[in-house]
């Protein structure tokens, strides 16, 4: 790699992950020598951007777009411009599209090139008296640009501006501010790009109005009933992911219409990208039915005059939600919305905000290329239709939880894990994001057997998520021993965890599952119990373990009864003993060791003898293994038809009549 490529990729990082200078897939960098340019390509994120995230072009070849005449239909130019930029790339396999700004880029002589969207610069850039102002506090030697449509517009313009700069000064602006656009800054090391910007916000800072501390306020629990209905609302092919915001500086523009309408309007093309033009505003707050009765009210007016459903929500005194097919996708719309709050707030004091006007707001929300930077800038679609769903994984922390949450994150499933051990629970859910998904993790320390800390995790997922799909019942205990061994406090212990726990999941997951059935009746949704084969038939000296789950069983059918009507379906899996996990295996208080204290093996002298007596006892010759019990669960979500069912998953060791 070159040395200059790995000073563009350092400066790329580098300001990619700080959010008060770029967000999500904004912005753009590059490096040339005589013959080449190298530029981030389109849709690429600065926070991680590698050399493989770069497209490489010829110079000399970008030089005939500058000498080229195109159609005057600005969409049919945008086209044939692609085109001629697509021929520029010097590796024809590099799948990476030039961003529209390489011209741009090329045009400046300095070596290196960055394009920021800083929020500070912003709050000039889209002032009213942004043009004078950026004279007092710059001088004449930083050009600015009056707004001017993105790609091949504002290529022209800045090249006919850098002309004349260059006969007056005798060489290239180091700094470059675009009209409610964001601000070029170039030199021939990044050092000196780093200076540069370093003293352009410095600069801001000392002559514009002070941001407000922003603190976060407190969830509003109406919104426990009001999320997972907006949701279904707002269903199309898949419910979508609804994430939250509340702060202070939020707050001072949502408390009525006239504040709402200060930032009702986007500023800059990011925004047109991420959040639309036009955000939705609820006034009707008090009660979470007449939240949703102006919701029903006013989104088919808003669909109807804008012709798409609204990613931005503002309900008056309670935040701002986006709405995305995904939460990373969802949490960067909150991102760009806060931005714009940010850019109101300090263009108030540079002679008033001035917002793009409905062509140039038209012209980016129809343009190719900006279309083409969202779809990338979101994951990719699939066939799996499991992605973005929102599922609960009791005792997900290990063993058979555990397995269950990986694969189902694998899926790109937004998983949260729901465990008594936080620290493992952390631990996992850390290891577990490394994991390749488009999914979002989340643990939440939960007893399964205290109602208040089960209903705590089913509302702490509709916060993060917005809804629920599946909730899977899997946390559980087992203690072995017969009549004469097994004291009360034990028994009640493993019917706590292992029956009462399975109810209060259940009884709070419907909850949130019966109001999305109320706006689609349509849409199923799972509650699952990971039952055992010990809740199949009786189990010698395991009375505790065996009849809880049984109980499970007689829960698993009286659920379903009742939630049918609603779509829920409810099911149970009964696995067959699982050998390799915690639960037999643990050296110390595993259920071989167990087995062979408590003599339920009758003649066994060691934990090879208890596992060769329940081996032989399956006729596939195994215990269960977490990939049988994953399809399935994979099976009991997928189909519509079954409920009430425990799906026995032993080897054949349990067969039902």
């Amino acid at each position: 790699m070159k040395p200059e490529i790995k000073d563009l990729i350092e400066i790329s990082r580098y300001y990619g992950n700080l959010k008060e200078y770029v967000i999500a897939g904004g912005g753009n960098t590059s490096y040339k020598d005589d013959d080449t340019i190298w530029i981030k390509a389109s849709g690429e994120p600065l926070s991680s951007l590698s050399e493989e995230g770069l497209v490489a072009l010829d110079r000399h070849r970008l030089d005939v777009i500058s000498r080229s005449k195109y159609s005057d239909d600005p969409v049919l130019r945008e086209d044939q411009v692609k085109s001629d930029l697509l021929r520029c790339i010097r590796d024809p396999k590099n799948s990476g599209r030039p961003s529209v700004e390489t011209s741009l880029h090329n045009l400046i002589r300095y070596k290196f090139v960055v394009h920021l969207h800083p929020t500070l610069v912003n709050g000039l850039l889209c002032g009213r008296n942004s043009g004078t102002l950026t004279g007092k506090l710059f001088g004449k030697k930083v050009l600015y640009i009056p707004y001017t449509d993105p790609g091949y517009t504002l290529f022209k313009s800045l090249e006919s501006d850098i002309m004349l700069y260059r006969k007056k000064f005798q060489n290239d602006p180091q700094i470059i501010f675009l009209e409610n656009h964001g601000s070029f800054v170039a030199a021939d090391s990044i050092r000196e790009i780093r200076n540069i910007y370093e003293n352009l916000i410095n600069t801001i800072t000392g002559h514009i109005r002070p941001l407000p501390d922003a603190e976060s306020l407190t969830w509003d629990p109406l919104l426990n009933e009001v999320l997972p209905a907006i949701r279904m609302l707002l269903t199309v092919t898949a419910p979508p992911i609804i994430r939250h915001r509340n702060n202070t500086l939020i707050a001072s523009y949502y408390g009525s219409r006239q504040e709402f309408h200060k930032i009702s309007q986007p500023l800059t093309p990011d925004m047109i990208v991420y959040c639309k033009a036009r955000y939705l505003y609820i006034e009707q707050s008090t009660t979470a039915d007449k939240i949703l009765e102006s919701f029903r009210l006013q989104l088919p007016r808003f669909t109807e005059e804008y012709g798409y459903l609204p990613k931005v929500i503002i309900i008056k005194n309670i935040g701002v939600f986006a709405v995305e097919e995904c939460a990373a996708s969802a949490e960067t719309i909150l991102d760009v919305f806060e931005d714009l709050v940010k850019i109101v707030h300090y263009s108030s004091g540079c002679g008033g905000t001035r917002y793009l006007t409905p062509e140039q707001v038209a012209f980016i929300d129809q343009w190719e290329a900006e279309n083409y930077r969202r779809k990338i800038s979101h994951p990719g679609a699939t066939d799996n239709k499991l992605t973005h769903r929102i599922a609960i994984v009791t005792g997900g922390a290990r063993g058979f939880g555990a397995g269950i949450a990986e694969a189902l994150f694998r899926k790109n499933v937004n998983v949260v894990i729901a465990d008594l051990d936080e620290e493992e629970g952390k631990r996992f859910a850390s290891e577990l994001g490394s994991v390749k998904s488009s999914g979002r993790l989340l643990f939440v320390k939960t007893d399964v057997s205290d109602p208040v800390s089960v209903k705590n995790l089913v509302m702490n997922t509709v916060r993060e998520f917005g809804g629920l799909d599946i909730i899977i019942s899997n946390a559980g205990i087992l203690r072995a021993g017969g009549l004469d061994e097994m004291d009360p406090e034990t028994f009640s212990l493993t019917t706590a965890i292992n029956y009462n726990g399975y109810f209060h999941c259940a009884k709070y997951a419907s909850e949130i599952m019966r109001i999305q059935n109320r706006e689609k009746p349509d849409y199923y949704t799972d509650i699952i119990q990971i039952n055992s084969k010990s809740g199949l038939r009786g189990s010698k000296r395991n009375f505790a373990y065996s009849g809880s789950k049984f109980g499970g069983i007689g829960l698993t059918q009286s659920f379903a009864l009742e939630l049918a009507p609603f779509r829920i379906k409810v099911n149970a899996i009964c696995p067959g003993n699982f050998y390799e996990g915690p639960l037999w295996s643990d050296p110390k208080n595993g259920l071989f060791v167990q087995y062979l204290k408590t003599g339920k093996v009758t003649g066994a002298k060691s934990l090879e003898d208890v596992r060769k007596f329940y081996e032989d006892q399956v006729p596939m010759k195994r215990g269960c293994r977490l990939e049988d019990v994953v399809r399935a669960l994979l099976y009991v979500i997928e189909q519509e038809y079954e409920t009430g069912q425990a799906v026995p998953v032993t080897g054949g060791q349990v067969m039902l009549g």
